[in-house]
């Protein structure tokens, strides 16, 4: 198989894309060495340490958002990608970015508190508020005295002067700057609350945009009511507010624009929607005109229509009238019909038949109640005979007496229970005594005495 066999200039150019789609985002750290800042505005160096060297080289546009102050043996960070210069076939770096190394801590507090609040959900896309179309309050969180303020409210000016904007000053750099700006953002919750807020603050380094970092803005962002966008810094500066915010602009003018309808766009929107309007309004003319039209033959003159309705109701009170009368004519029937029913079936006659069947049934009631009284009192007096002959005040009438103490409480019905000056209470047929027991005497077991009488002898 024959070699493959490159031109200079096809070898370079394949090398160069290949470099370039393997090594992009690549982090750097080294001493600066060589340094050459031409008219044009770019600047080439080496990066070295104490093995090995790579030439770099950062153009104008990415010098201009860069503020380290570099010179000879500065330690610095660079991000970049990995490409050749063809002309010279030069392995380089070309910066997009670069820190002073004592940064390095700070990127890596960075990674560590983003990781931390991604995994809290803070930057959840799903989450993310829709941007009103038109709002009629916006409120900007800036320094009052930055040129991002001034870039923001020309922009607000230019594209939608007719929504009402209320800046609310913080420092953006600084201890103190994350603690104002978390305070603006809860102030601008309150009333009058804007329709959004815009955060805005012009680019740097990566110490003096740490403020838009910490998590107290972050939190602050993501607690709020209203949708925040975030203008901050440059196209590559990214901060944690941005991954917290509704919407990310590259720039405060970038977020301006976005926040607001260009006045001219919103005119040709009017305009169409005017002339949408005007052509639903002809077309639904038209269309009443159409039926108008089609209705007109069938409208008939009042007079003819009162006519018609005046014979129409005249048929009816005539129906209404033949209809009364043959009701009347029936109900005078009915009431012949029920007047003789009601005359066979008079009450006299059903009351003297009850008079008599009355007289009868109470006749034979006194009968009956008579002989039953009989049989009662009959009755009455055999168990009043009965009665009288079980009876104890029998037994008294034929000599008897019955013993009691002398309170009367309790029947004595042997001497056992009598002492000598004792009191007792004596009941006879016809009436008691009272006496006291002068002497007890006991008769002997199964030797009988018969009571002797009380009577006295006439």
């Amino acid at each position: 198989m024959d070699p493959v066999i490159y031109k200079v200039s096809e070898f370079t150019r394949e090398a160069r894309a290949l470099l370039e789609d393997n090594f992009t985002g690549i982090w750097l750290t080294g001493e600066v060495s060589n340094l050459a800042t031409p008219a044009s505005g770019h600047v080439y160096f080496s990066l070295k340490d104490d093995k090995a060297q790579l030439r770099c080289a950062m153009f104008r546009n990415r010098r201009m958002r860069h503020t380290t102050n570099l010179v000879d043996g500065a330690a610095v960070v660079v991000r970049g990608t990995v490409s050749i210069y063809e002309s010279r076939g030069d392995f380089q770096l070309i910066v997009d970015y670069m820190e002073a190394a004592g940064e390095g801590r700070l990127r890596q507090q960075y990674e560590i508190l983003k990781k931390r609040l991604a995994d809290e959900g803070l930057f959840d896309e799903t989450k993310r508020r829709a941007i009103p179309a038109v709002p009629s309050r916006i409120g900007v969180i800036s320094s009052p005295s930055s040129a991002a303020i001034r870039d923001v409210l020309t922009t607000l000016a230019r594209r939608f002067s007719l929504a009402e904007v209320n800046v609310y000053p913080v420092t953006v750099q600084g201890k103190a700057a994350a603690a104002d700006i978390g305070r603006a953002i809860a102030q601008a919750r309150l009333a009058p609350t804007p329709d959004l807020i815009i955060l805005a603050r012009g680019g740097g380094s990566l110490e003096d945009l740490w403020a838009f970092n910490e998590e107290a803005v972050v939190r602050a962002i993501c607690d709020c009511v209203v949708p925040v966008i975030t203008g901050i810094g440059h196209e590559t500066d990214f901060t944690l507010a941005d991954f917290a915010a509704d919407l990310r602009c590259a720039t405060p003018t970038a977020a301006a624009e976005a926040a607001t309808p260009d006045h001219k766009e919103m005119h040709l929107l009017i305009l169409n929607l005017r002339e949408q309007v005007l052509k639903g309004m002809n077309y639904t003319l038209r269309s009443v005109a159409q039926r108008l039209d089609a209705t007109q033959p069938r409208i008939r003159h009042p007079h003819e229509r009162l006519a018609h309705q005046s014979h129409q109701l005249k048929a009816l009170a005539q129906r209404l009238r033949n209809v009364w009368n043959a009701k009347t004519q029936n109900t005078r029937h009915v009431a012949t019909r029920l007047a003789q029913r009601l005359a066979g079936n008079s009450p006299k006659q059903r009351l003297r038949h009850l008079g008599t069947t009355h007289k009868n049934i109470k006749k034979q009631l006194i009968t009956e109640a008579i002989q039953v009284a009989h049989l009662a009192d009959r009755r009455l007096t055999a168990l009043e005979s009965h009665l009288r002959a079980l009876s104890p005040l029998a037994t008294l009438e034929r000599g008897y007496a019955i013993v009691h103490t002398e309170k009367g409480d309790s029947l004595v019905r042997s001497v056992r229970q009598l002492a000598t000056g004792a009191t007792i209470q004596t009941r006879f047929a016809d009436g008691g005594a009272q006496s006291r027991v002068e002497s007890v005497s006991r008769e002997q077991p199964g030797r009988v005495t018969e009571p002797r009488s009380t009577e006295r002898k006439r």
